[in-house]
Order: C-alpha cells, then sequence, then structure tokens
C-alpha cells in the first residue's frame, strides 16, 4: 500500500490506461465515425504525477522481495485462487473501462466504418440512446460479482494477516454504528451508491444516484422526447371518440399556417415511425420545415389501454376490426384538427365570407402508411356515403392495405390457419401483445443485443423476413426503436388480424363480415359486409399511391389494384413505384421517396386569406354591376 493506493489497484488502474490508449486508436481511426462512438479522455495531469511517484525503483524491488517471500507461504491460497484470479484480470484486459450510468458500453463491431455507416438509417440519435442489452447486462453483472467476491477475500486475508488492525476497525465500527445508524438509513433510503475513481483529479468520494430505471438501462423515449430533443415544438392533444378510446394526437405546431398535414401509421407502428429518422429523412419534420401544420395519428392499440372506463377490461378494450379504425378512430381525429385550425385561423381575425358558406380557411391532406391507408379509405367512403363532410384535400398513400389475395404462401397458410382456428382463438386470445413489463423491458434489451452481436441481430433478420413473406426491410431496426419499450408497446387486435384475413380470403376491400346475415344487416343494412372497392367513386379528392417493388407484405400488384379500381370510377389518382420493401417507406432515410411525398403535397395550395378577401369583393362587384 503507497500513498493509499494498493498494487492490486494501481495495476489495474494501469491495465485501464493502456486500453483505454489503445481503443482511443480504434475509435479515431475510421474517417465516417459514428456519432456514439466517443475517444477516451486523456488522463489528467495529477494522475500522471500520482502514478509516476506512486512506486519509484526502490520501492519497486523492496515490494518485489516482500512478495517473493510471502508466495511461498500462501501457496494453498495461490492455488485456491489462481484460476479465479486469472479469469478476473482477464476480464479486466477486455474492458478498457467500466462505464458509468451516463454512458453505456460501446459494442466493438460500432469500431468499424462500414458498419458504422450502415447502421446510421435506423438509429434515432443513438447518442441519446443509453441502453444496454442482455448480454451486456450479464457481462456487467459477473464482473461485479467478481469483484466483490475478491474484495471480500481481500479484506479476509488482511484481516488474518493484520489482526490488529481488524480489532481496532471492528472497534471503531461498533462505536460509531450507535451514532452513524440514522445516516445509513437515510443513505440506503436514498439510494445513494459511494464510488471512488482512481486517477481522477480530485480523489475524494462522489456521490451517485442510482435508480431501479438507470439499472434497467431501457430506451422509453416517447414522440415527444424525439421531437423536442430536434428542438421543433410540440403538443399533445387528448381525442375521445364516440365509444370511448382516448386516442393521442400529436402535432408540430404552425399554428399560422393554413397548410395542414395528418399523418397516420399502419400496424403494429404509432407516431414514431414519422420521425423515426431524424430532421433530414423524416416525413414528419420535411413537412413542418416546408411550412405546413403537422399532426400525427395515433390509432387505438396500446398496452396502455386508454379509455374513459377506467375499469375496462382487456377483452372489451381490444374488442374492435379495422372498421374501428376508420369509423371511429381518424374521424375523432380529424373533426379534433378542424376544431383546433377553425379556432386558431379565426381567433382575432376577420371571418371571410368563403368561411361561412361553410369552406374551410385551411387545406389538410393526410400522408398514411400500410394498414393507415386502409382506414383512411374506409373513413372517405363512408363519410360520402352518409354526406357527411371528410375535410381532406388530397390522399398520399404509401403501401396502403386493403387487398391482399396476391401474397406469399406464408401468409396464405397463415390466413387457413387462422380463419379454421378463429372460433376457438377469439374466447382466449382478445390481442396480440406483451401484457407484462419485464417481458416487454426484455424485448426491448434483447433488441439492443441485435445490433451488437451482428450474427444474432442476422439471424433474427432472416427469421422475421421468412415470417412475412421474405420481405426485405429492417425488421430488427425496428425493434429497436423507442416506442417499443417496457412503459407501453403497440399491439394488434384479434379482430383487426382476423378482418385482415377475411380480406385475403375474400379478394375484395370489404369490411368487417360479423358472421351472421343478420348482424351484418344491423351494421351495413344488406346480408353481406360492405365492399369499399365498389364505392370508390364516392372519392371525390385526388389520391397518389406508391407501391415497393421489393415488399412482399403488401405487393405491387395489390397496390395496382386499388389504382385501376379508382381509375374506373373516375377518382383523380396517379400511381408509383419505388424499389423500397415495406418499412421502408416510414423506417429507413429515403430522399427519392420523401421528395415526391413533399411535391405531391405541394400541389396543394390554399387560397391565401387576402386573395380569398379580393375574390369575395369582386364577386360583390360583379354582382352589383348585374343588378
Amino acid at each position: 500500500m503507497e500513498n493509499g493506493v494498493s498494487s492490486f489497484n494501481q495495476f489495474i488502474h494501469e491495465l485501464s490506461v493502456d486500453s483505454d490508449t489503445s481503443s482511443s486508436l480504434d475509435y479515431s481511426s475510421g474517417e465516417d465515425s459514428d456519432g456514439n462512438t466517443h475517444p477516451a479522455s486523456p488522463l489528467s495531469h495529477s494522475s500522471r504525477v500520482s502514478r509516476a511517484n506512486s512506486f519509484t525503483k526502490p520501492d519497486r524491488r523492496r515490494t518485489h522481495w516482500i512478495g517473493w517471500m510471502f508466495s511461498w507461504i500462501l501457496v494453498p491460497i495461490n492455488f485456491l485462487l489462481g484460476i479465479p484470479l486469472y479469469l478476473y484480470r482477464s476480464s479486466f484486459c477486455r474492458q478498457s473501462r467500466v462505464p458509468t450510468n451516463a454512458e453505456s458500453f460501446q459494442p466493438s463491431i460500432l469500431r468499424s466504418p462500414r458498419r458504422s455507416h450502415g447502421l446510421k438509417d435506423h438509429f434515432i440519435q443513438r447518442t441519446t440512446d443509453r441502453r444496454r442489452g442482455v448480454i451486456e447486462d450479464l457481462h456487467l453483472a459477473i464482473e461485479i460479482s467478481i469483484e466483490a467476491i475478491f474484495d471480500i477475500v481481500h479484506k479476509a486475508a488482511h484481516g488474518v494477516l493484520s489482526p490488529s488492525k481488524l480489532f481496532r476497525a471492528l472497534f471503531g465500527w461498533f462505536s460509531s454504528h450507535g451514532s452513524g445508524n440514522e445516516h445509513t438509513a437515510a443513505s440506503d433510503l436514498d439510494g445513494t451508491v459511494l464510488t471512488a475513481t482512481l486517477g481522477d483529479d480530485n480523489p475524494s468520494l462522489t456521490e451517485r444516484k442510482t435508480t431501479f430505471h438507470q439499472a434497467l438501462n431501457t430506451d422509453a423515449r416517447t414522440c415527444q422526447d424525439v421531437i423536442t430533443q430536434f428542438g421543433y415544438p410540440y403538443e399533445a392533444i387528448r381525442v375521445v371518440t364516440a365509444d370511448g378510446y382516448v386516442l393521442l394526437l400529436e402535432r408540430i405546431p404552425r399554428r399560422d399556417s393554413r397548410k395542414v398535414v395528418y399523418l397516420q401509421h399502419g400496424i403494429l407502428d404509432s407516431s414514431m415511425g414519422w420521425v423515426s429518422n431524424g430532421v433530414v429523412g423524416s416525413p414528419a419534420f420535411a413537412a413542418f420545415d416546408q411550412g405546413y401544420d403537422v399532426f400525427l395519428g395515433n390509432l387505438r392499440g396500446l398496452v396502455s389501454r386508454e379509455h374513459i372506463d377506467k375499469s375496462i377490461s382487456s377483452r372489451q378494450y381490444w374488442h374492435y376490426s379495422i372498421n374501428e379504425h376508420g369509423t371511429e378512430d381518424i374521424p375523432a381525429m380529424i373533426e379534433k384538427i378542424h376544431e383546433v385550425k377553425m379556432n386558431e385561423l379565426k381567433s382575432g381575425q376577420p371571418v371571410l365570407e368563403e368561411e361561412t358558406t361553410g369552406d374551410q380557411p385551411y387545406k389538410l391532406c393526410a400522408i398514411c402508411h400500410s394498414l393507415g391507408g386502409a382506414a383512411i379509405l374506409m373513413y372517405v367512403v363512408t363519410r360520402r356515403i352518409e354526406e357527411k363532410a371528410h375535410r381532406l384535400s388530397r390522399l398520399i398513400l404509401l403501401s396502403p392495405a386493403g387487398f391482399h389475395d396476391d401474397s406469399t404462401f406464408v401468409f396464405t397458410l397463415m390466413e387457413n390457419l387462422f380463419l379454421l382456428m378463429a372460433p376457438i382463438l377469439a374466447t382466449f386470445v382478445p390481442a396480440f401483445y406483451i401484457p407484462t413489463r419485464f417481458f416487454r423491458m426484455l424485448l426491448n434489451k434483447l433488441a439492443r443485443d441485435f445490433h451488437n452481436y451482428p450474427a444474432v441481430g442476422g439471424l433474427v433478420q432472416t427469421l422475421m423476413s421468412y415470417v412475412v413473406g421474405g420481405d426485405s426491410s429492417n425488421w430488427v431496426g425496428v425493434l429497436g426503436l423507442p416506442h417499443y419499450n417496457m412503459n407501453d408497446m403497440p399491439g394488434v387486435s384479434f379482430l383487426v388480424a382476423h378482418h385482415l384475413a377475411q380480406m385475403k380470403r375474400a379478394g375484395k376491400f370489404v369490411m368487417f363480415d360479423y358472421g351472421s346475415a343478420a348482424s351484418n344487416m344491423e351494421a351495413y343494412g344488406s346480408p353481406e359486409p360492405l365492399d369499399l372497392g365498389e364505392y370508390y367513386g364516392f372519392i371525390d379528392i385526388p389520391v397518389d399511391l406508391v407501391a415497393g417493388r421489393k415488399d412482399k407484405v403488401i405487393r405491387p400488384s395489390m397496390v395496382r389494384k386499388h389504382y385501376k379500381l379508382m381509375k374506373e370510377s373516375g377518382v383523380e389518382v396517379s400511381y408509383n413505384e419505388f424499389e423500397y420493401a415495406h418499412l421502408d417507406f416510414t423506417f429507413s432515410h429515403r430522399e427519392e421517396l420523401l421528395a415526391y411525398v413533399m411535391s405531391r403535397l405541394r400541389l396543394v395550395e390554399p387560397a391565401r386569406k387576402q386573395q380569398s378577401g379580393q375574390k369575395a369583393r369582386s364577386k360583390k362587384k360583379d354582382t352589383e354591376v348585374t343588378e
């Protein structure tokens, strides 16, 4: 023991210094370095001085001589502890430093510039992602356990070899136990941990708060966190549907704008998908930067089960099909958008003649993906059948659902099995979701392991792509997004899955079949469910359809079926294809797609207030002249 630092701790410190030096060279070697990698900080001056002065040459000789004598005396102990000590030292050689609560382990695969560049598309600000995977947690736990065991052995050996010091320590402990009991209890309740770091400028003890949430190292950021961390404004609006479901309508507000866009996610997704690519590649941020007031819809189907009935059961909550998405969720959110915009645009402004006659002072466009596309089409058709205003000016549908008869063998097998087992499964399985926080946390951490260990991630990616018919989307990357967290997670109602199977079996875009002519008659006024494709003539706004040539979930032939029926019905519709898979429309940074979507939005330009006023005055003059 020299200057308060044991020889063993000094050995470990020198090892960590060497490791830090080599790791810093590795991290800085690539030109295209990842934002999640940080070079090791250099040693402080005081650390160098303390290391240089701790052991001079005579001290080293004396220590070596004393150590040689004790090595013969403690042969049995060396034999029993030799192997664990070797494993302990090896673990420290492999790990350059133990991460603090503010940083996570840096996976070795990120040191490769090529791999680092390939992972950039599917992470949201990875420098703020403080998750650790299950394997990393086990690694850390094993090292801490070994360190604790050897600390006990070290203290026990010290007590045996220095009994006088042991007795003095025990006496001091008993004498101070009574006076320091309250302080210790308060410290335990506070959850503080005393830590000391070798080589710091100030070697005094520092207090570090440790909480249960930090120990789990999961990523539970919300869409609000992602939006605000980029410096964009944010607003959350609670929307209650007619049947009592509480939905979260999120907004990047531009209150004075007369250009409004509504983005609707697909199945097993949330509003997070529209901001997941950061500032440059996300449709929500791109639309806001183009002057749009942006609204992000969230369909019912989260594990949190928000409903006005706080005592609603799981079976009651999940009892809905795609019908409710198109006839309850979307109408409630669009009506809320209309209410908000009318209040904001009319506040403190004179009311124009066009506005008093029922025309909107704003233009609302919708961008929808997958299931969201089917739901918005159902919304427009049913509102027009009911002779109600749908308030939309244009639809941009990215790989919309609705037609599924041309699908892979895997989907066909799942459809037949599902329809066969539906009467039995419906009584036991209300939905497909992860019900407990523990297993959601486990999935969140496993997703981190999939990224850190390419072999495991590649295997999971392959299995997931086969399950969904060979689609090459980055399924592993999507599982790593924050909305798949331990607090909440999207789920799929059993009836939604049943409804999709009915569409595939029928080969038509039909509403939910309730299983009997009487039930269908009560819901639709006919013994058969409504075939929405037959009513495409009611669509009175332009529609832009986009398909992915690599999409195996909703093949381009199925999107072209929408296009054919709309064209035959006289709808102003366009069709385009890109070399994308199903999830590439939202979770990948695709400049070509983003430019195309923005170009379609710009086709709808609302009349400015001044122009509208001039038109109103010119009409009045024309009327006077005619009279």
